[in-house]
């Protein structure tokens, strides 16, 4: 196939999936990161007070989510496929880092899922205590996952304007308890901190897990109109409202309030909010707290299901993870990675937070690498968006939150350690056993189409379906390349998208 066809391709897909815009994508980002203030309540009880909360919300986020929200725009907009940090660091480091980086965050995104229907039963059993007995809870966490699961399936669009109802249901009762709060705000009270009562490896952990993801919306680059410039929008629109989200009901609530710093633990917002506002206001943050639990499983699961699509469209994962419904949505990656989640339920909060953070620390470590490895290995790459610091800057601009993820890995626990250990080297097996699958043809891989390399001393030129701009990148990256001595066939087929498509 050529490139005139497959731009006709990709023009085809386009018609019959719609694609995010901006609102869609912003409220995808928010989830992904955030999804409001549920969960930031035990950073007042790890931080021994309100202060260190308040400062951590405004430091972190410019030590940690504002450089990786640069990144990943500029990488986002200079890799705009299904499989974002995948093909970032398969483009700097080969395909076998690619494939690791994939895994690890594709298996730490199923954990994180499997948190998100048990934290919403747990909201509702605050009210309805029969969810508390498993013989309704076990019913209902399947209920909630088949049918959330079939929202995805229905298309990433309707995904996506869902979780902007669901962002602004679950903001607005933060918004009126703010109000109802001023009469009564000391702002002393903000300036409390007790620091024997300080438990730093919580905090940082909470810190760390309410500010990070903001690369994970890079894996429906895809299915984005107009990535370039609708991506650096997003993140910058997500920004402002992760941020804002967390320390105006932080402020409202420590400063309206005395409650001593040992009762701010996980779904005490609803308590704040029946003191400040009453009842109806509980119930209010009570039922907004349950459906952004659902809203964070929907951004959840679109960015790993488009993630395991993008990598099989790279060669890396058999043929059958890019199969896409009518509604143009990868429908066995959606219940590969819907399997994942009903069988990984069990996990307690602790141990998955800090499973998650240790995992995603040694991925955001690799594409920092991958973010300086490109700026030299390839200046010429085409950018739409490029942090607007030299190669210098931009090495000094990834150290602050370098040494932020090298301190979460050494508070991670014995244990923590171990798991994640056997993690990752079942990823250093897999990858070998699929490359072994495809050259022994046990399945069927999108490069063993008829005229197409059969395996994968396979470089491909970076493309990018825009007709009408010139190539900014000819730079190539080999996917599954490393194991396999197999002659290269005919070149044509399927492409992994990195540059651009010369205008004839």
């Amino acid at each position: 196939m050529g490139v005139e066809g497959m731009a006709i391709d990709a023009e085809n897909k386009a018609k019959t999936s719609p694609k995010l815009t901006l609102l869609p994508l912003i409220a995808l980002i928010f989830y992904d990161v955030s999804g409001g203030p549920f969960g930031v309540e035990g950073s007042v009880r790890a931080g021994g007070g309100p202060l260190l909360s308040l400062l951590g919300f405004l430091i972190f986020p410019l030590i940690w989510s504002i450089p990786e929200a640069l990144i990943t725009a500029e990488l986002a907009t200079s890799f705009p496929e299904n499989g974002g940090y995948v093909i970032w660091i398969s483009s700097a480091f080969g395909p076998f880092w690619g494939f690791q980086e994939g895994f690890w965050k594709w298996f730490s995104g199923v954990v994180d899922n499997a948190l998100y229907p048990v934290l919403f039963l747990d909201y509702l059993k605050r009210s309805f205590p029969i969810f508390n007995q498993l013989i309704a809870r076990i019913p209902a966490l399947l209920g909630i996952t088949v049918s959330l699961t079939y929202l995805n399936y229905r298309g990433l669009h309707i995904v996506g304007f869902s979780a902007v109802s669901l962002a602004v249901f679950s903001l607005c009762p933060f918004v009126v308890m703010s109000f109802l709060s001023i009469p009564r705000i000391s702002p002393k009270q903000w300036l409390a901190v007790d620091f024997k009562k300080v438990e730093w490896r919580g905090y940082f952990n909470c810190m760390f897990w309410n500010l990070n993801y903001w690369d994970k919306a890079s894996t429906l680059a895809g299915e984005v109109e107009n990535p370039s410039k609708t991506f650096p929008k997003a993140l910058f629109g997500a920004l402002i409202l992760v941020v804002s989200s967390y320390l105006i009901p932080l402020l409202a609530g420590t400063g309206a309030l005395k409650s001593p710093s040992s009762e701010w633990s996980d779904g005490y917002f609803a308590e704040v909010g029946m003191l400040i506002g009453g009842v109806w206001l509980k119930w209010w943050i009570q039922a907004a707290a349950a459906m952004s639990n659902l809203g964070l499983f929907e951004a959840e699961m679109s960015g790993d299901a488009f993630q395991l699509l993008g990598m099989s469209e790279m060669g890396m994962l058999p043929s059958i993870f890019a199969s896409r419904s009518k509604y143009g949505t990868p429908t066995i990656s959606i219940l590969c990675s819907a399997t994942g989640v009903i069988f990984l339920s069990w996990m307690s909060f602790q141990e998955i937070l800090e499973f998650l953070n240790f995992l995603y620390a040694i991925g955001m470590l690799l594409e920092f690498a991958a973010f300086i490895k490109l700026r030299i290995k390839k200046p010429e790459l085409h950018r739409p968006y490029k942090v607007p610091l030299q190669t210098l800057g931009a090495t000094l601009l990834c150290l602050p939150p370098a040494m932020l993820l090298v301190l979460v890995m050494c508070l991670a626990s014995g244990q923590t350690f171990l798991v994640c250990s056997v993690v990752i080297l079942l990823g250093f097996l897999l990858y070998p056993t699929l490359v072994h699958a495809k050259d022994r043809k046990w399945a069927k891989f999108v490069t063993d189409e008829p005229g197409l390399p059969s395996s994968t001393s396979l470089e491909v030129n970076s493309v990018l379906l825009q007709p009408h701009q010139e190539v900014a990148d000819e730079a190539s990256v080999s996917l599954l390349s490393d194991l396999s001595s197999t002659k290269l066939g005919q070149e044509r087929g399927e492409v992994l998208v990195e540059g651009v498509v010369k205008d004839e």
